[in-house]
């Protein structure tokens, strides 16, 4: 009996384990398959014919409005380690003026290209000051003028002038 349960719990945790390295996949964006392959004419569809087809796009172009980006990816978590790309397809559908469509690119994975971001900090203006110049940096700075009575703040603020 307690051999029996032993292998009980020994199987479940077995099983737990096992099932803890299977990895999870995550769909974002357009999704199509490979056989259904969205079929765009060119110089034959129109915007609104790709509206009613694929949808709204995932993005537009940012220095072109007339072309759109339908972006799908598959993306893969293993237990604890940084997820990884695994699928990404890419439908460019460019416009010309009249709405037409005038080409139709289709990127993938392998088209990517890493970019090595610059890691580096932009400096400021002037120096760094510790603790104790921060503390004690005004200090014999104040001005001798607003102990005489005379307010001369930024904006002419000053309050009303006692002249008058």
């Amino acid at each position: 009996m307690k051999r029996r349960v032993s292998l009980t719990v020994l199987i479940a945790a077995c099983a737990i384990g096992a099932s803890a390295c299977n990895p999870v996949l995550r769909s974002h964006g357009y999704r199509y398959t490979t056989q259904d392959v969205p079929e765009i004419l060119v110089a034959e569809d129109t915007e609104s014919s790709v509206l009613s087809r694929l949808g709204n796009p995932s993005t537009r172009g940012t220095f072109e409005d007339n072309t759109w980006y339908y972006i799908s990816a598959t993306r893969e978590s293993l237990a604890y380690l940084r997820p990884a790309t695994r699928d990404r397809r890419i439908i460019a559908v460019t416009f010309d003026d009249n709405g037409v469509v005038s080409e139709v690119s289709e990127y993938g994975l392998e088209d990517g290209r890493v970019v090595a971001y610059a890691d580096r900090e932009t400096p400021t203006r002037g120096r760094e000051l510790t603790f104790l110049e921060q503390l004690l940096g005004n200090v014999g700075r104040l001005p001798s003028e607003q102990f005489g009575g005379e307010q001369n703040l930024p904006g002419g603020a000053g309050g009303p002038r006692r002249d008058q």
